[in-house]
């Protein structure tokens, strides 16, 4: 069963969200601030995290960092602000999604599912049917684990990260528009735009440190892998 852990100091929302989560069959369980939430990720060991930023001891924005570096859940962030600021600094700090309060639960329940199949902890557990290992000059994914390693020093990426790179290099020098990346790694029409592609992609490139080059920006278009670094 999958695990998601509901993270919000408001409690009616909190039990609104247990409920619809519960129904749709997930294993679900709660933290009412930003502390008691990074102990559930040890604990609970949850494999989607929904996340409300404005909380009291530690914001939801705090978590994220404090994740940073470490194995942790994909994260849907939840707040009552609607500025598009907001919204690419959650993504530049890792989470993988974003809706803004008050929110569709229907459309909710979508996100998480997307983002139960593509990453956190469960995903690690699955075998790829399609290839166990990819590699791009020095660089190296593991499917079966997730890791992602140059010259065998792991990378710390987020699962939208890994889904992205992946992506690109299984198919080295093919073009992928933004919209067909987020069609891709997100399952869906993303609510923050294309722009959410940008910072990861951003981020990846930052990662990869000197083997940066090996996403290529075609402009006007969108992005590809190069066949050799």
């Amino acid at each position: 069963m999958i695990k998601i852990l509901v993270v919000d100091d408001e409690s009616s929302i909190q039990a609104a969200l247990v409920y619809a989560l519960s129904r749709e069959g997930y294993e679900v369980e709660t933290a009412a601030d930003g502390q008691e939430a990074l102990e559930k990720v040890e604990t609970f060991l949850p494999e989607v995290m929904v996340l409300d930023v404005m909380m009291p001891r530690v914001s939801g924005y705090d978590v994220c960092r404090k994740l940073d570096g470490q194995p942790r859940p994909a994260i849907l962030l939840l707040t009552v602000k609607d500025d598009i600021v907001d919204k690419v600094l959650g993504l530049e700090l890792g989470a993988d999604d974003y809706m803004t309060k008050p929110f569709d639960m229907r459309e909710l329940l979508a996100r998480v599912k997307a983002l139960s199949r593509r990453g956190g902890y469960a995903q690690q557990m699955q075998q790829d049917q399609q290839q166990d290992v990819l590699s791009l000059g020095d660089l190296t994914a593991e499917m079966f684990s997730r890791t992602v390693s140059i010259q065998r020093e792991l990378l710390d990426l987020t699962p939208k990260e890994f889904d992205l790179l992946v992506l690109l290099m299984r198919n080295p020098g093919r073009v992928y528009s933004r919209e067909m990346l987020l069609e891709k790694v997100w399952d869906m029409d993303f609510a923050g735009g294309t722009r959410t592609v940008d910072i990861h992609v951003q981020r990846l490139r930052k990662k990869l440190g000197t083997h940066h080059g090996l996403i290529q920006t075609v402009y006007g278009i969108g992005y590809k892998s190069m066949g050799s670094p």
